[in-house]
């Protein structure tokens, strides 16, 4: 089994972070983190060039990432993903048998995300794994 964490370097995934690290030192688990973002468009060289600068983003963001869970004695695997966040997650969770997925919030109303669609409330519809939302510091 594995613990899942969707992370962007946003003030919640950050918290997220430190909670999915200590689920997986908890259990022996891998950590599995997950950037997923979708380029814009579908073809051509501007949808390229985007795609591949989310790719590097996703890429350093997730390099933190890692040397925290490093610093903690937990073993890591690194996917950026070309999805939407929510869709990558649970892509990710099925494929490393994901005990729980992690998120981060970053404090909106329930109705908020509702209607704009958060990655957190997407999760708690698609994802047949346990979501754990873990709200952003105060």
């Amino acid at each position: 089994m594995s613990v899942v964490l969707g992370y962007d370097e946003s003030p919640g995934s950050a918290r997220a972070l430190r909670v999915a690290i200590d689920i997986a030192a908890a259990f022996g688990d891998p950590l599995v983190l997950v950037f997923g973002a979708a380029a814009r468009g579908t073809t051509g060289e501007e949808h390229r060039t985007h795609q591949e600068v989310i790719r590097q983003a996703g890429r350093i963001g997730l390099d933190h990432a890692v040397m925290m869970a490093d610093a903690a004695g937990v073993s890591t695997t690194v996917e950026v993903i070309d999805q939407k966040p929510a869709p990558a997650l649970v892509e990710a969770a099925a494929r490393h048998s994901a005990r729980v997925i992690v998120v981060g919030t970053w404090g909106e109303s329930p109705m908020r995300g509702a209607l704009l669609g958060s990655t957190p409330h997407k999760l708690l519809h698609l994802s047949r794994v346990p979501v754990l939302c873990v709200p952003g510091e105060e």
